[in-house]
């Protein structure tokens, strides 16, 4: 039973954890075409600095992890993390997000290693648009991406999909359509203000409900009732039982039921993605003062200030909101 109950009565099972703040593509709602304020390698966790942060919070009742970036294929050992993660006492439920750039070659020992499932971060089904809003031309390559996670059943495969106005907003029909053809289960999500190039603007954003209106002249979408603590609403098309989700972050914020923990590529532990204080956990692991055991009980104890000072919303709507300094890209999504 988890440890990590806030305030408010939320019970905290689920970290994501960043391996590394680089990436790939440079997704225009992300991060600028020449971005390059990568962190320093020397500040990203080693691998042994991360399973010892997961052993503490597994035992403190995390039961699921999902690997992260920027863009996770990109760390060389990705596959020993998987594998280290899944022979961990009590093992987690362990997931993946990416670009799909290198899944073609990991899918296979990524499953061999103990992934279960991947996420896959894709906006357009034109090969022009993809390069022109990722600045990098390898569409082909996701595609590739996709059917080697098929082959390797890392299942459910689910696409993400991020809409914008006069950019990609005309396919939604087209992108579930698709999704639908290939078994893959779409989620629409919001933008959301943490993009390096400072360029989310609220009046202009696609919305949930925006991306409902142009689905349901097309589709018959029935809402399902049980949500539990995913960030997706999720409606049944044609009476199912095929789904399509929207993650409406900004206008029908989920927070209430939100169970989740971040965990940058630089040790800091995040109660939200939009908080603005962080809970340093590598300067502990790197003290020299303290010895291994101290040190574990030391990050035990930093998770439960994370989690007993989280706030019960992020704030978005709030008039006093203010944007996090890092980008999604470093904090991980």
């Amino acid at each position: 039973m988890s440890q990590l109950i806030d305030t408010y009565g939320r019970v905290h099972r689920d970290i994501r954890v960043s391996l590394t703040d680089r990436c790939n593509l440079r997704c225009t709602y992300c991060m600028p075409s020449d971005f390059a304020a990568w962190m320093p390698s020397d500040e990203l966790l080693t691998t042994d600095e991360l399973m010892t942060i997961l052993e503490v919070g597994i035992a403190a009742g995390i039961d699921e992890v999902r690997l992260t970036g920027g863009e996770p294929l990109l760390r060389p050992d990705i596959v020993d993390i998987v594998a280290r993660i899944n022979s961990l006492p009590n093992a987690p439920k362990l997931s993946l997000t990416t670009n799909a750039l290198r899944l073609a070659e990991l899918a296979q020992p990524l499953k061999d290693a103990g992934l279960e499932r991947v996420n896959v971060s894709l906006d357009t089904l034109s090969p022009e648009r993809f390069k022109a809003m990722t600045f990098r031309d390898r569409f082909d390559d996701v595609l590739k991406g996709l059917k080697a996670a098929r082959d390797a059943d890392l299942a459910p495969i689910k696409i993400n999909t991020v809409l914008m106005p006069g950019v990609n907003d005309d396919e939604a029909v087209a992108l579930v359509r698709w999704a639908l053809d290939e078994g893959f289960q779409l989620r629409f999500i919001e933008q959301m203000p943490l993009d390096a190039g400072g360029i989310w603007d609220r009046k202009t954003m696609v919305t949930a409900d925006d991306i409902f209106h142009a689905l349901n002249p097309v589709y018959s979408l029935t809402p399902v009732e049980a949500r539990g603590s995913a960030p997706a609403e999720e409606f049944l098309i044609n009476g199912g039982p095929e789904k399509v989700g929207i993650i409406a972050s900004v206008t029908r914020p989920f927070c209430g039921s939100c169970d989740r923990l971040r965990l940058t590529a630089d040790g800091q532990l995040r109660s939200c993605l939009f908080s603005v204080s962080e809970m340093d956990l590598r300067g502990v692991l790197r003290d020299e003062a303290i010895d291994a055991q101290a040190a574990r009980t030391e990050i035990a104890g930093r998770f439960a200030k994370t989690v007993l000072a989280k706030l019960p919303g992020h704030g978005i709507n709030d008039p006093s909101f203010i944007q996090p300094i890092r980008p999604m890209s470093a904090i991980g999504g």
